[in-house]
């Protein structure tokens, strides 16, 4: 750990901490990829996240408590990477973030955790002003086309842009988008519910988070049982569907973040996919 790295550490600290003294380590925050939802960051909101991630703290699923502080960042890097295309077909980009903790005793599983790979998905928290089509550049809610769909053999995403707040980053056990876990905070005016009547990668998403839902809140058991009522039911009825099993996780105080069943080869050292 070189002089540079220990300036921007001790920034952070009320006093100077020596290099045995701290554990660092790389997460990937986010990335300009189309996510499970449909949506993707801009380049600009990347670059919102790189300034307003600077020392924000690290948790563990989302759980807003002093106590849960575990983790903080102190260094981030928008990385390009030209051998890999995202689905809309521009270079791949993702937000780097590096952070440090306090080697005590109470930590040390953790760190063992982590260089193991245990610990290794994050997600993210933020606020994001402006959705954008990928279609027309309208506002989502101004304009006519359907998340999702393909227009011209484009698939049809939302662009997430004018990010006004970073709020923390956490380990989760399952992440949400395919390189990075996301949460985004939103208005309820933003919200959107699937309109697609006939069987779509929506609609076979929607029941695959049903039935993981219906995992964590209730084993097996629930999920089979989960799997057979969503069987014959439409987009708009698997989105509440959903809805309602996301309530029953919220109740009993599990936290989930979903992701699509993809392959797995992606994966680097303390990161999301």
């Amino acid at each position: 750990m070189d002089k540079t790295t220990l300036d921007k550490i001790n920034k952070f600290t009320r006093r100077d901490f020596s290099q045995e003294e701290l554990y660092t380590f790389s997460v990937i925050l986010c990335d300009n990829d189309i996510d499970r939802d449909g949506e993707r960051f801009s380049d600009e909101a990347l670059e919102s996240l790189k300034t307003l991630f600077i020392g924000k703290t690290g948790i563990f699923d989302h759980n807003a408590s002093s106590s849960n502080q575990n983790a903080r960042i102190f260094d981030t890097e928008i990385i390009s990477d030209d051998s890999r295309t995202t689905k809309h077909g521009t270079t791949y980009k993702y937000l780097k973030g590096t952070a440090y903790m306090i080697r005590t005793d109470e930590n040390k599983n953790l760190i063992s955790e982590i260089d193991g790979g245990i610990k290794k998905e994050v997600s993210i928290s933020c606020c994001a002003d402006e959705k954008l089509c990928s279609v027309c550049e309208n506002t989502i809610s101004s304009c006519i086309h359907e998340k999702g769909k393909y227009y011209n053999g484009k698939l049809c995403h939302t662009i997430l842009n004018k990010i006004s707040d970073a709020y923390e980053w956490s380990f989760v056990a399952v992440p949400s988008q395919v390189n990075a876990g996301v949460t985004k905070h939103f208005s309820d005016a933003d919200e959107k519910i699937y309109h697609s009547s006939q069987e779509s990668d929506n609609e076979k998403q929607l029941r695959r988070d049903i039935r993981r839902l219906a995992y964590f809140s209730g084993g097996r058991t629930a999920a089979a049982a989960a799997e057979l009522s969503a069987k014959n039911l439409n987009a708009v009825q698997l989105a509440e569907l959903k809805k309602s099993y996301e309530r029953l996780c919220s109740h009993n105080g599990i936290r989930v973040q979903l992701m699509t069943e993809k392959s797995e080869t992606d994966n680097n050292s303390y990161t999301l996919r």
